[in-house]
């Protein structure tokens, strides 16, 4: 047969194979008939049976390992077999192998010692966990196998006679298995087994339990072994202990925050990796050398170890599995990805056509032309087509490598002279001179100095690490580089240190900065821009993980889509972990990033101030439905739902006042609420625990009232002011509508009406919303005496205006309390609807100020010219407090607002005036 011939003239192995066993390969004419991969381990299971001491099976399984891999190799170098089906059937042979083959031992070894017994009596199993590419399920032909073995508890076997503990039972079993699977006899070998990657190396022991293997990696774990563990995969065992091992392995893998860390080890590794391949000479390594098979597996891990904890998508064996996650979740095009897989699709099969010559472990292209002939034969070309085709494909790989982990062998291109500044023999007059060197004055670099130096001190006093330190070393010169451009360095430079002060004891968020230029340059861009913002990433490093992106964290949502990030928000918690105090964390981490969203793309310019209001106010609303239905699904939980209610009409609504009923949200706004009924308070819960109905929403009230206010390590999710319900903080939480229907109409004050001006329902059924709805236009409609309501507002006003009575310097002005200020306008606008809405109900549509102004001048109450005045001086005067929040000050503030002062106080003159 022609294919038979050929793949004797280019492999040894294979031709010696056929020597020894003719019918080693099942042909059919030139087609190689593969085994389906179970069939090799009933093949193994049966052949095994026949076999009654060690010599028969080590003969067994050496005879099957020559006589399968002929066969795959005859498949693959025909190319009758596809690269992924290629690496499923060498790693189901090595799965079978170590299976069988344990499972062939155990019993007589139960013979001999006795059966191994947890503290229940019941049998254990020694556990093989596969590493690298036998963990992934993609074995390469010659491999050797990484292994680890372990077993599940300490103890001892039940012998009647010589019982012995566990750990001698296993260790014996696991040295019996690496004899039948790697010594070399006539027959050769099954696999060269490699202990190598266990517990301290080969000092540790061959065998450790479960236990020990978790505390070592808790406590010991080094960055290559969590590079190593990705792939670690127990072999032949019951899914609940390979389970066991995830949850063991997981928290020292996959850290629950972006691990910038992860990249800089890698490449430390990937440095060493190429200093040894440089030195052993084997430039021509298509799995070691620059672009080579190790590259493609390093920039898949590096995502998977970077996001894994955060992106439960990544956390799996297969380099296919994770090159199709980052593709999904766009950490890579699709076209980077397919190119990868491309390249390393080209580069496996090189590398087994180089071990199928003589199975040999090797992936050094030949210097030899025998070699190099055989080769071609394999691949049909000439061999200096093959050539250049594995060149371009590894220059094409070490590019994408070069992006993602970085070139190791590149020259430092951190700040070089402002790493001086760092150095703990520098004196102050040499600092200063570094400092005026890169631009300067000497006042200003006097001040950075002093803030440097001071952070050198408190880095030294606080335990951070080796790790640490060296990280904050390689950053504060890199931060400083581009802070030194700005002409406000001193000030910028204290708001990015009161951060890496919050944050300089946790290494990852440290190396996360030194890692992403990006991320460095938001820091440094949001700290300028907001002494607010400043404090919000102090406070709450997690935001931190948002500066990776600037694309993804100026890309603001559409209004109505933040009940879906909410959800998505709550989604990422592990499903063993939603508790209540994951899920009020999980809110709160959710509502600090996209408000974060919301500034930062409020400071770039790209959202105009009433667009802010709108995406808090949005943001508010959803997580108010998000507490409510969390507050009710507990309560109901517990004692059942009021008769005739379920979640989709709870008979419970969210009444907003103030700045979140107005659309006016700021960022560190509170709300609010007053809490509505409008369900029958007759009858009891249907729960296993029934309750009063009454008593459920009162319940109701304080477990939303709890969510919201209660301090976790995340912060407090808002602030909740109750004050405007009926009797205030006399009244109760929750108000039946009948109740407030009648107090509105009856017992509010003016100034509750001017509030209700201002309010609307921001969660609730339909029916009931629009009953709130209509109920606020029906009594900001009613008929009310001109002269009695004037009265009143300029009261109110004034007795406002006397308890909080500025004291501040003549040329300042209190944007929101002074006269002309944005308060005095609110009242003006609150008088014209409650003034004028019995005669035009359009005014008690809306519930923002600038609509109500806009309907105003329509109906003609105001002349065009005021229209635009007022509602000029509104967003004028808004912007400023806006900045000043930003900025962390008070509503006082120098700037020049005479125009638009005037203009509130000429309009309030003529409506309220004497």
């Amino acid at each position: 047969m022609e294919a038979a011939a050929r793949v004797t003239a280019i492999s040894e192995f294979i031709a010696r194979t056929v020597d020894q066993q003719p019918d080693a390969i099942n042909w059919q004419g030139d087609q190689v008939q593969l085994l389906k991969l179970s069939d090799y381990r009933e093949t193994l299971i049966q052949g095994l049976r026949e076999c009654h001491d060690e010599a028969e099976a080590h003969r067994l399984v050496r005879r099957l390992r020559q006589q399968w891999y002929a066969s795959l190799a005859a498949a693959d170098l025909l190319e009758q077999i596809e690269l992924k089906d290629m690496l499923a059937h060498i790693s189901a042979t090595a799965d079978a192998f170590i299976e069988q083959s344990l499972a062939w031992l155990y019993p007589r070894f139960c013979e001999r010692f006795g059966t191994p017994r947890d503290s229940e009596h019941n049998a254990l199993p020694l556990l093989v966990i596969g590493m690298g590419k036998l963990g992934g399920g993609e074995l390469n032909f010659s491999s050797d196998i990484d292994l680890i073995f372990c077993y599940p508890e300490q103890g001892e076997t039940d012998h009647a006679r010589k019982p012995i503990e566990n750990s001698v039972f296993f260790t014996r079993l696991a040295q019996a298995l690496v004899t039948m699977l790697d010594q070399t006899t006539s027959e050769g070998r099954v696999f060269r087994v490699d202990l190598r990657l266990r517990p301290f190396g080969q000092s540790g022991p061959v065998v450790a339990s479960l236990s020990a293997l978790e505390y070592y990696y808790q406590e010991q774990g080094r960055d290559w072994e969590r590079y190593a563990m990705v792939k670690a995969r127990i072999i032949g065992a019951g899914d609940d202990y390979q389970q066991q091992l995830s949850a063991l392995l997981r928290p020292f893998v996959y850290r629950r925050y972006i691990d910038f860390s992860a990249i800089d080890a890698l490449r430390k590794m990937k440095s060493l990796i190429t200093q040894e391949a440089r030195r052993k000479g084997v430039e021509r390594n298509i799995k070691l050398g620059a672009g080579g098979i190790r590259e493609i597996e390093f920039i898949a891990q590096a995502f998977q170890l970077i996001r894994g904890g955060q992106q439960r998508q990544l956390q799996t064996q297969s380099i296919y599995g994770a090159y199709a996650a980052i593709a999904e979740l766009g950490i890579l095009t699709q076209q980077t990805v397919d190119e990868l897989l491309d390249c390393y699709a080209k580069l496996r099969r090189m590398e087994h056509v180089l071990q199928q010559l003589n199975d040999e472990q090797t992936q050094t292209l030949p210097d030899d032309e025998q070699r190099q002939q055989r080769i071609s034969l394999a691949y049909q070309q000439p061999w200096s087509d093959i050539e250049n085709m594995i060149r371009t494909t590894m220059n094409l790989v070490h590019g994408h490598f070069k992006q993602v982990i970085g070139d190791p062998d590149a020259e430092d291109e951190e700040a070089g002279e402002l790493q001086l500044l760092w150095q703990d023999m520098i004196d102050d007059d040499t600092a200063v001179d570094v400092l005026i060197d890169v631009g300067l004055g000497k006042a200003t670099a006097q001040l950075v100095w002093q803030q440097v130096n001071q952070l050198r001190k408190d880095v030294r006093k606080r335990g951070s690490g080796p790790r640490g330190r060296k990280a904050m070393a390689r950053l504060v010169p890199l931060l400083l580089e581009r802070i030194v451009q700005f002409a406000d360095s001193d000030s910028v430079l204290e708001r990015v240190l009161h951060v890496l002060r919050k944050i300089m004891t946790r290494t990852a968020y440290v190396e996360l900065l030194v890692e992403n230029s990006g991320a460095r340059e938001q820091l440094i861009k949001l700290c300028r821009a907001s002494s607010w913002l400043t404090q919000q990433i102090a406070l709450y490093p997690l935001l931190l993980d948002e500066l990776i992106d600037p694309q993804h964290l100026y890309q603001l949502p559409q209004l109505t889509e933040y009940p879906q990030l909410l959800d998505e928000f709550m989604l990422r918690l592990p499903e063993q972990e939603i508790d209540l105090e994951a899920q009020m964390d999980a809110l709160r981490q959710a509502r600090q990033v996209l408000q974060l969203k919301v500034a930062a793309a409020d400071i770039s310019g790209a959202l105009p101030l009433m667009k802010v209001s709108d995406h808090l106010s949005y943001l508010a609303e959803a997580i108010i439905a998000k507490v409510v239905r969390l507050a009710w699904f507990q309560l109901v939980e517990k004692h059942g739902a009021p008769p005739q209610r379920d979640a989709d009409d709870m008979g419970f609504a969210v009444f907003a006042y103030g700045k979140l009923g107005g659309l006016e949200l700021g960022y560190g706004s509170d709300l609010d609420l007053v809490f509505i009924a409008d369900s029958d308070y007759e009858g009891e819960t249907s729960g296993r625990k029934p309750i009063e109905v009454q008593q459920f929403y009162l319940r109701l009230a304080q477990r939303i009232l709890h969510l919201f206010t209660t301090r976790t390590v995340v912060g407090t999710l808002y602030e909740v002011d109750m004050r405007l319900r009926p009797s205030g903080k006399a009244g109760l939480l929750v108000t039946r509508f009948d109740t407030f229907a009648s107090y509105l109409a009856e017992d509010a004050w003016t100034w509750e009406l001017q509030a209700l001006v201002r309010a609307r329902p921001v969660f609730g059924s339909p029916e009931l919303c629009q009953k709130l709805v209509d109920l606020r236009r029906q009594r900001l409609g009613a008929r009310r005496d001109s002269d009695v309501l004037k009265q009143q507002v300029i009261e109110m006003r004034e007795k406002m205006r006397d308890h909080l009575e500025a004291r501040v310097e003549a040329q300042e002005f209190d944007v929101k309390q002074g006269a002309g200020g944005i308060t005095d306008l609110e009242f003006l606008v609150q008088y014209l609807v409650l003034r004028f809405a019995p005669e035009y109900p359009d005014l008690t549509v809306y519930t923002d100020n600038i609509r109500i102004i806009e309907q105003a001048g329509h109906l003609g109450l105001l002349t065009d010219l005021q229209t635009e005045q007022l509602i000029s001086a509104y967003i004028a005067e808004r912007q400023v407090i806006h900045q000043l929040a930003l900025d962390d000050r008070g509503n006082v503030t120098r700037q020049n607002l005479a125009k638009h002062r005037h203009a509130v106080i000429s309009a309030w003159q003529a409506w309220l005036g004497d």
